[in-house]
């Protein structure tokens, strides 16, 4: 049986094998183009779906290292206005010093009092750092809120507890600022644990120390003692008793001691020291240590500043003020320091999130790099193989197409 061919058969059949092989070498010359295996989600299913997993795991990446720029920047406002708050606190501990000096006359204290004045004002603007994007470093989540307003009794925070945080890894929330409060309000007063003042209106020279806690096991944190002196006899003999104030009726702890200027007075698991020469019915209390402002610790102290400190008495007092305030300015700056290394620590896992993320995008390239890359030398030798079958299919077709019956008739 013969079997015949219409010519429009052998036109359909010779263009659709030719429009074939064009679209396989134009694929193939795509591929090499873009580099990539997978053009369609057709070409490879189940790659597709992994490498498109895999490029939303790198984007997400890529923000977070984006988040950890934006977060660096805001720390590292933060620790640089934290350097400067320090500077600021250890130039008021140096006056409080110089107040302290026995040859320094009212006009001298009052002079230091203006500096003082002075430097409040250089921290308060500290305090108030704008963030550079139309917020405030240290006013929590009240961003637009400036932090702190100045009173007669220091200063005023305005803002809230809240530390603004940003996503930096896909585990990682970091907090990229800091509460006002935290920095200069949570400021413990004494040396922390508890306090030791001069009673207003002691007419000795009884000059106390801050102390210190010496048994935990018996210290207890929100007991008040009064520490009273008496001057009897002759010659004049100098005792104290210890009180517990917080009971009621108050009850001696410590009764009718013999007092040594500069010896330790103990009691309830703390020890402390009053040099000097009490007066009759002089006394001091000891209570808790209490959150206090940096600011209320500068106001008072440019308020003692500019009291007189006329006799003994007098200068005895104001050595009890200037103490009292340098202790509160030590805490002061432990606690700023204490906030800096926070921010430094955070600062530095930054440095270490971006050496992993910047390993995962490697990861995750070559990840991509497997499931949808070419292999250039193959893809090169199959369009080579590729234009010589189709230029043999159009030389093929032209011949096929060219012969009939009519080229034999003379």
């Amino acid at each position: 049986m013969t079997l015949r061919l219409s010519t429009a058969s052998i036109y359909a059949t010779g263009t659709n094998q030719i429009n074939t092989l064009q679209g396989q070498m134009a694929k193939t010359q795509m591929q090499l183009s873009t580099n990539k295996r997978i053009l369609t989600a057709a070409d490879d299913p189940i790659a597709s779906a992994r490498a498109l997993e895999v490029t939303q795991s790198q984007s997400m990446n890529t923000q977070f290292g984006t988040n950890r720029t934006n977060a660096k920047s805001s720390l590292s406002l933060v620790d640089k206005t934290l350097q400067d708050v320090s500077t600021q606190i250890q130039d008021i501990q140096t006056l409080i010093v110089n107040a302290g000096n026995a040859g320094y006359t009212t006009s001298d204290r009052q002079a230091l009092a203006t500096e003082l004045e002075g430097r409040l004002s250089d921290l308060l603007g500290l305090a108030n750092t704008a963030d550079g994007t139309g917020g405030y470093l240290f006013s929590g989540y009240k961003s637009t809120t400036q932090p702190f307003t100045q009173t007669p009794e220091g200063a005023t925070y305005q803002g809230d507890q809240g530390q603004r945080s940003l996503q930096v890894g896909s585990a990682r929330k970091m907090a990229t600022s800091e509460s006002g409060s935290a920095i200069f309000e949570a400021i413990k007063t004494g040396n922390g644990k508890f306090q030791a003042l001069a009673a207003d209106g002691n007419k000795g020279a009884g000059i106390i120390s801050p102390g210190s806690v010496v048994d935990a096991s018996q210290f207890n944190g929100s007991t008040n003692y009064a520490i009273s002196f008496k001057v009897a006899g002759e010659p004049a003999v100098t005792t104290y008793t210890v009180t517990d104030t917080t009971q009621d009726p108050p009850a001696a702890v410590l009764e009718d001691q013999p007092y040594t200027a500069g010896a330790s007075i103990t009691f309830g698991g703390m020890s402390l020291d009053v040099k000097g020469a009490p007066a009759d019915g002089d006394s001091f209390t000891v209570e808790p240590s209490q959150s206090q402002s940096v600011f209320s610790t500068i106001t008072d102290l440019i308020s003692t500043l500019r009291m007189p400190a006329d006799g003994s008495s007098g200068k005895a007092d104001l050595a009890n003020r200037l103490s009292e305030a340098s202790q509160n300015m030590k805490n002061a700056l432990d606690n700023v320091l204490t906030v800096q290394a926070s921010v430094g620590a955070r600062m530095k896992e930054i440095d270490a999130l971006d050496s992993t993320g910047d390993d995962l995008n490697i990861q995750y390239q070559s990840t991509l790099e497997d499931l949808t890359g070419l292999d250039m030398v193959k893809a090169i030798s199959l369009f080579s193989q590729q234009q010589t079958t189709l230029q043999a299919a159009q030389v093929s077709f032209k011949t096929l197409s060219g012969l009939s019956l009519f080229n034999y008739i003379s």
